[in-house]
């Protein structure tokens, strides 16, 4: 289970070094994509697995399916974690997120998001705002 937040940099040369908690779960082969509110995604091979089979139950005839694989599948690349844990973001997913020198890996429970690091800290504190509200929700639903 991939969890946690931390704090790095991205350096001259676009690479950014993985957590070492994050990189056992990650493996050494891992696909990065454009994520939902303007992070990106980091999934284990293994788990992009699953996300392809979701994916091809969409339907292409809607609109609205056929734009989220082409926003998820279209932006995905194959990367490899080096020797020395650090992974090479390609310049359109680094403009995409608006990645500056300074982002943070949040686990969330399957993949791992990078996120810049403001864009975080303002998305982080809206939640935390809402948490009760969110919980009256899921409560609601019976998921909590």
């Amino acid at each position: 289970m991939l969890i946690g937040e931390y704090r790095h940099s991205i350096d001259a040369k676009k690479r950014l070094s993985v957590p070492v908690k994050f990189r056992k779960e990650l493996g050494k082969n891992i696909i990065v994509t454009r994520g939902f509110d303007s992070c990106l995604y980091v999934y284990p091979q293994k788990e992009w697995q699953g996300v392809l089979d979701k994916l091809r139950t969409l339907s292409m005839g809607q609109r609205d399916q056929r734009g989220v694989n082409r926003f998820m599948l279209g932006g995905a690349v194959d990367a490899e974690v080096d020797s020395l844990g650090r992974v090479l973001v390609p310049d359109f997913l680094k403009e995409f997120a608006r990645l500056q020198s300074k982002v943070v890996l949040v686990g969330v429970n399957d993949h791992v998001e990078i996120w810049d690091e403001k864009t975080w800290d303002t998305y982080r504190r809206s939640i935390e705002k809402k948490a009760d509200e969110l919980a009256e929700k899921l409560g609601e639903i019976g998921a909590i």
